[in-house]
């Protein structure tokens, strides 16, 4: 498990009558907010990867037990890149390799990747930081297409310090869009996000993940589309970090908050290049 980082000032007697560490004595009552957008038909998502759907394949009364009781089931067809999901390192090649010079083509089989997909994501336990890059331009929500750049990042990390192995989200309020299909998916006017020299900021501090609010995560200029994806290559093949898209990241900058305990652990689907997750954001 990657980057425990739990409060050890909660203490509780142990049988020998000296104090022990209680991590979740430690937590209980803090704030949780969950950073994932829910799931449904329709959502905003990336046009290069199939979309949601979701259909009660029972219903209540279709199949009836002697005793009256009766169960409905569904049935989910879904990209792993959809909604709030993590992206694995078998996600983006350059020039067919993959993170540490790893052949993709000896990879890959019709199940999959042998490895470097998302079953190998060890689930995170730990701090993250929150670089609220729209609150030190004064709005709440970046413009579309606009570049995060190193100093907007380094604005935004004053004061703070961030550790190797830990997570760094960015805050452009683009969350605070969910509802807008079509100005979310910034297919005419893009998104907001870091451009190359930003995903190298981010690469030399040694996360374990990075996460945003938008579909890509990166820049999309306006009317580019996904055309290029310069911090994919540089996050997830030059230097093996994880990526976050689509976080629900609103609530968590409403609160001004600048470090939190986060829980992420994408679901473990062998071979895959994504799968979704529902992060978890403990406050203090």
């Amino acid at each position: 498990m990657q980057g425990l980082d739990l409060d050890r000032h909660a203490l509780q007697p142990s049988p020998s009558g000296r104090a022990q560490p209680t991590p979740w004595a430690a937590l209980r009552g803090r704030p949780v907010l969950d950073l994932a957008h829910p799931m449904r038909r329709g959502m905003p998502q990336s046009p290069n990867h199939p979309p949601f759907r979701m259909a009660l394949e029972r219903r209540h009364g279709d199949m009836m037990r002697p005793d009256g009781g009766s169960a409905a089931n569904e049935l989910i067809v879904t990209g792993g890149h959809v909604g709030t999901h993590v992206d694995a390192l078998a996600h983006v090649s350059q020039d067919g390799l993959l993170h540490g010079g790893r052949d993709a083509a000896a990879l890959t089989s019709h199940q999959g990747f042998s490895d470097l997909g998302i079953d190998t994501f060890p689930p995170y336990l730990g701090r993250a930081v929150l670089l609220d890059v729209a609150r030190g331009h004064g709005v709440g929500v970046l413009p579309a297409g606009y570049e995060i750049t190193p100093d907007d990042l380094d604005r935004a990390a004053a004061g703070l310090t961030i550790g190797a192995g830990e997570v760094i989200l960015i805050g452009t309020g683009w969350s605070r869009r969910w509802d807008e299909h079509d100005a979310f998916i910034g297919r005419r006017d893009g998104t907001p996000g870091p451009g190359e020299a930003g995903a190298r900021w981010l690469a030399a501090h040694s996360p374990a993940a990075v996460g945003a609010e938008t579909i890509a995560f990166e820049q999309i200029p306006a009317g580019r589309g996904h055309a290029v994806l310069p911090a994919h290559r540089v996050l997830l093949v030059e230097h093996g970090v994880h990526i976050v898209e689509t976080m629900n990241l609103a609530p968590l900058l409403d609160t001004g908050a600048r470090e939190l305990l986060l829980v992420l652990n994408p679901l473990p689907l062998a071979g895959a290049t994504g799968a979704p997750v529902r992060p978890l954001a403990v406050l203090a």
